[in-house]
């Protein structure tokens, strides 16, 4: 399952909801092949929790009010529209005017709900994926959803779109129209049960305003969609707001009841996030999903949130955490060498960093997979352990012998036991010290390279880890560049190491090919940052991919993950099990949070709690000025 999600607001999670029943999976035998199943939703593995006859997902409150604005920011700028194509920096929440054929819920693995389609199709062995199209679907301008309509934009996001789509959908072989509202996607594989679903997540986007376009360029006319809000405003790099679409089509469906209850979203842009911090603080925006432990343990001190009108909210999630690491470059030197890797882990004190940088709030990542039952742990065995036999021969020892651990320190900031050992295995990849120099035994040269990286906010932690790479006699810098220049720099895999981070979710599938994959090491834009190319990793992902059920997907999902800490292609960072949400005391949120995140887009405006917190602003403005 992809780790993009089309959302317009942030996801965070906590606890999953009671079951419902399955859904009515009808299912009939074909003469010339496997059954063919139709129902309104489809499943990974299993059977999809909500029934065909499902009101609303149990995530959300049905009969929340619609109305007030919500403000929200953004760091940086924007220069388009367009978010399907690699050129341009989109607008913050544009994803917010387009539907997809399905919806995933948020209470499981992964699941999909009809919204486009009423129905949808597929065989035993999802060799093909059919969807009918509801007829009521409609574009902002009035004219019908049609399957031309999907078909255009398969072939446009593949053409021309990210390269990303064409990783994500390159196992679509054809498609053909097989009804007045039917249309059909043969995969070029048979047994990837998660073709079909990642098709549902397809964005579907109108052929009769963009065949008239260019969809390689960026640009600033705001696009068609059929989405729940239009962009109704903007000024290019400052603001951008979008209106809720009152006629909405799909205002009614189950998988929409209770979501989109703002009239009006507005994203106002600024330099850094400390200013961001500073209009939540003076009442300027209305929320933030705070990313930074110091901020959060310190910068927060203000009588708003003394007088609860800032709820500060820490709220437990059950999500995979993903990997965020110092990532590095393989298609270079030193870092194609994997003992270099390994010992460059060993100058990084996360001990030092977590008590004197983020007071003591984090975790210490040693999964690319923590905080789920994907993660591997302790030594391989069963299921998992047969996995890896077959490629025995091809693995570093390690992976069978040891439990794979980060270095840990005393926390004293100077990790002189960790400097040791990494001098011992740069000895061993061919490396001296020379004149207070790490350099080449053979070429004398001295090992040095960049941490790219494109916030300030990053300085204070990458300085203490190159203080200790520069004991070890390593020549190594920060540069840091403005965010357009980062972003060009990270497509083409111009840098050396960068703070890379790899988000996962409960059911990992085919985004694997494009985070670890060979022919994703090679194309400019994929999400494989530190260049992996290895056949073991290939195979194991194709493995996951076609994983029949539920525990085959976590068993070698477990040895993915061993294998990838065993490659040492980044140095782990840190992650937090809960999310750390600072609002104004002014909204009304569903009594259930699933354990894929807080649903923002299914809080509402709570007049009661806005009309008290607009008195209070009121007397206090009132006191202000009586005391001037």
């Amino acid at each position: 399952m992809s780790p993009t999600r089309r959302f317009l607001f942030p996801v965070l999670a906590i606890a999953a909801a009671l079951l419902w029943p399955s859904s009515d999976v009808t299912a009939q035998q074909s003469e010339s092949g496997p059954a063919v199943h139709k129902s309104n939703a489809i499943a990974m593995h299993g059977e999809p929790k909500y029934g065909p006859d499902f009101k609303h997902f149990d995530y959300v409150n049905p009969e929340a009010p619609k109305g007030g604005s919500l403000r929200l920011a953004d760091v940086g700028a924007f220069d388009s529209f367009n978010n399907f194509i690699i050129k341009g920096e989109a607008a913050a929440g544009i994803g917010g005017i387009y539907d997809s054929l399905m919806e995933s819920s948020a209470d499981e693995a992964f699941t999909e709900y009809c919204l486009l389609c009423e129905s949808v199709e597929w065989p035993d062995d999802r060799s093909w994926v059919a969807f009918t199209l509801r007829d009521d679907a409609y574009w902002h301008d009035g004219k019908p959803i049609t399957v031309e309509d999907v078909i255009f934009s398969l072939d446009l996001l593949r053409t021309q779109g990210h390269p990303f789509y064409r990783f994500y959908y390159g196992s679509v072989a054809s498609t053909e129209i097989t009804g007045p509202r039917t249309v059909r996607f043969t995969f070029s594989e048979t047994g990837n049960r998660e073709l079909p679903l990642i098709i549902g997540q397809l964005s579907i986007l109108p052929k009769h305003y963009w065949e008239a376009r260019d969809f390689s360029t960026t640009t600033l006319e705001p696009p068609l969609g059929s989405g729940p809000y239009k962009v109704e405003s903007f000024e290019p790099g400052r603001f951008v707001t979008y209106k809720r679409v009152e006629n909405y089509w799909a205002r009614d469906l189950p998988v929409q009841k209770g979501r989109n209850n703002w009239d009006e979203i507005r994203y106002d842009y600024y330099r850094d996030d400390t200013i961001v911090r500073e209009a939540l603080k003076g009442g300027d925006i209305d929320l933030r999903v705070e990313n930074q432990a110091k901020a959060w343990a310190v910068d927060y001190d203000v009588q708003a949130v003394r007088d609860g009108k800032v709820i500060l909210a820490e709220i437990p999630n059950e999500r995979p955490t993903g990997m965020q690491s110092f990532a590095m470059n393989t298609r270079r030197a030193p870092f194609d060498n994997r003992l270099v890797r390994r010992a460059l882990a060993f100058a990084f004190d996360f001990e030092w960093t977590n008590r004197n940088l983020f007071f003591s709030q984090y975790t210490r990542t040693e999964s690319y997979f923590s905080n789920s039952e994907l993660a591997s742990r302790g030594l391989p065995t069963g299921a998992e352990l047969e996995i890896l036999e077959s490629y025995r021969d091809s693995l570093p020892p390690e992976v069978f012998t040891e439990t794979y651990s980060v270095p840990s320190t005393d926390g004293s900031g100077w990790p002189r036991d960790n400097l040791r050992q990494a001098f011992a295995l740069l000895e061993e990849a061919g490396w001296i010290v020379r004149d207070m120099k790490m350099v080449n035994a053979e070429t004398g040269e001295q090992m040095g390279f960049e941490i790219l990286l494109s916030s300030p906010a990053f300085e204070r932690i990458v300085l203490p880890y190159i203080r200790n790479l520069r004991r070890l006699g390593i020549d190594a810098r920060v540069r840091l560049v403005d965010s357009s220049q980062y972003v060009n720099r990270i497509r083409s895999f111009e840098f050396d190491m960068i703070v890379g981070s790899w988000g996962q979710s409960d059911s990992p599938g085919n985004e694997q090919r494009n985070f670890w994959g060979c022919q994703a090491a090679e194309s400019p834009g994929s999400r494989n940052l530190t260049g992996v190319c290895d056949p073991v990793v290939d195979s194991l992902i194709e493995q996951l991919i076609a994983a029949p059920d539920r525990e085959s997907l976590v068993a070698t999902t477990r040895a993915l993950d061993r294998v990838l800490l065993w490659g040492h292609y980044v140095v782990p960072n840190w992650h937090i099990r809960i999310d750390r949400i600072a609002y104004w005391d002014i909204f009304g949120q569903p009594e259930i949070v699933p354990k894929n995140g807080a649903q923002i887009d299914s809080w509402w405006i709570d007049r009661a709690k806005a009309d008290k917190l607009s008195r209070r602003r009121q007397t206090a403005d009132s006191n202000s000025k009586a005391t001037e």
